[in-house]
């Protein structure tokens, strides 16, 4: 009996330094891969650098978010409010810094998180008294208000045309005057690393996993001698600094704020990165931000109803994957050693290519129909691909329907043969072998 006592802490305790091993490999990696990331091909252009930094201030903005959902399960609708009023109060020092202010840009992000931070306190005080639907009306209420406010105090906000500094009009640190997006980059994924990891370390503390318990049954917290509304109140408090430190560096790169930054469709956007990528994980909401970031951007290239492409997107990942884009995969982590997993690969090269003819069908449709609805002075052919389409013609319409339809059909035909060779992956990788 003695043995056995002393065996079980040792075990646990080799158990907790493996775990810990492995997540200081895991963040070396990923600061390995921050570093080289914008050297790589097709990365070193300025669009590049760029794209990379607005998927960092992201990545922020959704891991905020997810300390509120995630892991509390407050649902937000007004989550922009302190990455806003994070962002005005550091474009406030960028202004103070362009003065005379003697504190390096780089530190900008700090008045961001105590701007952050203070408006939690501020509103979380409130807000966090109830929760569930009445929690999400009332951050809908104070998102709405702040967003008036912000119109209505031009000498606090700018008004309709914001705020604007400069981020190399201070005192520069050596090799870093913030001149090329380069630097920036390095600065905002810098402080993308160190908000991630306090996050992640957070989630790890006894309040974080009072947190989850609030999430799941607040009723038994209360019961064992915890008070909900306090962890709820510093959970928000949490997820308000952080996303003050996103919109800090939101100031930093854009080098203004505006209205915008505390509206509905910034709340909403943050929204879908966190369902998007997966609310379950740390990870998720990253998968998210940088997804939902590369569609804004690249999509907005090539089609004026992006914003459209985004939301049907949306809608198919909540209906068919609710786990999120990670949760996709994790689910393959039981099969990867298993031999069904070439025969699941299999199939879903099987159905990728019905998969691809309702997408192509469904994108004729939906860019003839905005080009007829929108944009009738440039004319009814549009270009999808290599393909010039006559939406004044018939025959694309019943081409795209016809491709769409088919598409379709013969998807859901396709299914069915990825399910079995998922049940064949299944029992394979618990032990019982292929059927």
């Amino acid at each position: 009996m003695t043995d056995a006592g002393v065996a079980a802490p040792s075990l646990g305790g080799r158990t907790t330094h493996a775990h810990g091993a492995r997540d200081r490999r895991v963040w070396l990696a990923v600061a390995v891969l921050v570093v080289v990331l914008p050297h790589a091909p097709g990365l070193t252009t300025d669009f590049g650098r760029s794209l990379l930094t607005q998927m960092g201030i992201a990545i922020v903005f959704a891991l905020s978010y997810n300390v509120l959902f995630g892991e509390t399960g407050l649902l937000s609708f007004g989550h922009a409010v302190y990455f806003g009023l994070g962002g005005y109060a550091a474009i406030h020092c960028m202004r103070a810094i362009n003065h005379g202010l003697p504190l390096p840009m780089p530190f900008v992000p700090l008045a961001g998180a105590a701007g952050g931070l203070v408006c939690g306190l501020a509103f979380g005080a409130l807000t966090t008294r109830r929760a569930g639907t009445i929690f999400a009306l009332i951050s809908l209420g104070v998102g709405e208000l702040v967003y008036a406010a912000t119109f209505l105090l031009p000498g606090l906000f700018g008004g309709e045309e914001g705020i604007t500094a400069s981020r190399t009009r201070a005192l520069a640190l050596p090799g870093l005057d913030l001149g090329s997006q380069l630097q920036v980059y390095y600065v905002v994924a810098a402080w993308a690393l160190v908000s991630a990891a306090a996050m992640r370390a957070f989630t790890r503390t006894p309040v974080g996993r009072l947190c989850n318990a609030v999430r799941d049954n607040p009723e038994r917290v209360q019961f064992v001698g915890y008070d909900p509304q306090r962890i709820r109140f510093i959970a928000f408090a949490v997820a308000g600094l952080f996303a003050g430190v996103a919109g800090g560096l939101h100031a930093l790169n854009y080098e203004i704020v505006a209205a915008d930054a505390v509206g509905a469709q910034r709340s909403g956007s943050v929204l879908v990165m966190a369902y998007m990528g997966g609310t379950g994980s740390f990870a998720g909401p990253v998968v998210g931000a940088i997804v939902l970031t590369w569609l804004e951007t690249s999509l907005s290239a090539y089609t004026s109803a992006w914003l459209l492409y985004v939301g049907l997107i949306f809608i198919a990942i909540i209906l068919f994957a609710p786990a999120g884009l990670w949760g996709i995969v994790a689910m393959h982590a039981p099969i990867l050693h298993t031999r069904a997993l070439r025969r699941v690969l299999a199939r879903y090269a099987v159905a990728l290519l019905p998969g691809a003819i309702m997408v192509a069908g469904a994108a004729a449709l939906i860019e003839m129909s905005y080009r007829l609805s929108t944009q009738r002075e440039l004319g009814s052919v549009v270009k999808l691909g290599p393909l010039a389409l006559d939406a004044s013609t018939p025959v694309p319409w019943i081409a795209g329907a016809a491709m769409l339809v088919g598409g379709l059909v013969l998807l859901r035909i396709s299914a069915r043969f990825v399910a079995v060779a998922w049940q064949a992956a299944t029992l394979e990788a618990r032990g019982g072998g292929a059927p």
